[in-house]
């Protein structure tokens, strides 16, 4: 896996409360901008039933699946109680607009 940052787009490829999907060897990857521009990388998948996290609703820091309603944090992938699981969290930045992940997560399930 790579320990290096890449530069996977622009803060505006992703709408506010949105997200964009990145495919890598590991799998997709959901980047998601909440309405504060932050924007979180998490596994494009949930523990539960594997629901696709990116056609989820952001509110906040958090993301529902669109599959089962479960809750996600987007800043380490938990998910909120009453549930348990976690998808892997990658690190991201952003630069003058740019968008840089790190396809390492940073924290794995």
């Amino acid at each position: 896996m790579s320990e290096e940052w890449i530069e996977v787009g622009r803060l505006d490829d992703i709408p506010r409360l949105g997200s964009r999907v990145v495919k890598s060897a590991e799998g997709e990857i959901a980047l998601f901008r909440n309405s504060n521009d932050e924007v979180f990388a998490l596994r494009n998948r949930c523990p539960h039933k594997g629901g696709p996290l990116s056609e989820g609703i952001v509110a906040g820091k958090r993301v529902t699946c669109p599959l089962h309603n479960w809750i996600i944090e987007l800043e380490n992938g938990v998910a909120a109680p009453p549930d348990e699981g976690c998808t892997p969290a990658y690190p991201v930045k952003v630069e003058r607009d740019s968008i840089f992940l790190m396809l390492s997560p940073a924290s794995a399930c």
